[in-house]
């Protein structure tokens, strides 16, 4: 299992900071289950190939700080504040130019020694407010 906790980490400071979507196929199962998919791409591991390509093409500077982990036999907790700049389209929104800074909750779900499910509650309307695209709260 501690494995598996590292693999965790992987997956935010390797795959989505340094860009190293080769690392999906190797820590992500065949039969990976993303059950926060967001709209228009497939709940499967190649869904998040193609998520991650749109989200770093748009974010070229997207960055994860890991500001906790949490185990529980084969599930993993991570606390991830995420932060970018905003230089092109993304899911259907004109690149903004602005940058932002979020809080992310991520669960993952581990069997021997992949990723097989994850959940994951994003702060999106923090996000789409500092990004321009929501009013300000109050």
């Amino acid at each position: 299992m501690a494995d598996d906790a590292a693999n965790f980490l992987r997956v935010p400071l390797e795959i989505f900071n340094e860009g190293r979507t080769d690392l999906i196929d190797e820590l992500f199962a065949e039969d990976y289950v993303e059950h926060t998919a967001p709209p228009g791409f497939p709940a499967t591991r190649d869904g998040l190939h193609t998520w991650l390509g749109a989200l770093l093409a748009a974010f070229p500077d997207f960055r994860y700080e890991v500001q906790g982990q949490w185990q529980d036999g084969d599930h993993h907790v991570g606390h991830l504040r995420a932060s970018g700049t905003m230089t092109g389209d993304f899911a259907g929104m004109a690149a903004s130019n602005k940058s932002a800074t979020w809080e992310e909750i991520h669960i993952g779900r581990f069997s021997g020694g992949k990723l097989v499910e994850h959940w994951g509650a994003i702060d999106r309307l923090g996000m789409l407010t500092q990004l321009g695209f929501a009013p300000p709260m109050g």
